[in-house]
């Protein structure tokens, strides 16, 4: 997914939109002094996992950041993750089905016309 959010980032540079990507690299341990740190210079946040929404890392980092990092936010948390269905064996339903450029680009547009 850092590729898909580099180039996400890369294209919504092109809107004036400076999106910051954090690339954690482990999980465990998982270096959320990085994630907060992040949180505080850009006041938004935007996990993108390729996992399902449900019970996931994406939602334990959002949590995580909402107990940790609330008063930083200007908005909530956002995922952008596979939807909660079983993985699709076609390809082209597999390429709809994992989080790509396109979906991040729309979550964090969106994330910024809250304000």
């Amino acid at each position: 997914m850092t590729m898909v959010c580099l180039e996400a980032a890369e294209e919504l540079a092109k809107s004036g939109i400076n999106a910051e990507v954090v690339d954690l690299l482990s999980v465990s341990p998982i270096d959320y002094d990085l994630i907060i740190d992040s949180v505080r210079r850009t006041h938004r946040m935007v996990v993108v996992d390729e996992d399902t929404p449900i019970c996931s890392l994406a939602s334990e980092i959002c949590a995580r950041v909402a107990e940790e990092a609330f008063d930083y936010l200007d908005a909530p948390p956002s995922r952008v993750t596979a939807p909660h269905t079983p993985v699709p064996y076609s390809r082209p339903l597999e390429d709809t089905y994992i989080p790509n450029q396109a979906r991040v680009i729309r979550t964090v547009q969106g994330l910024l016309a809250r304000v």
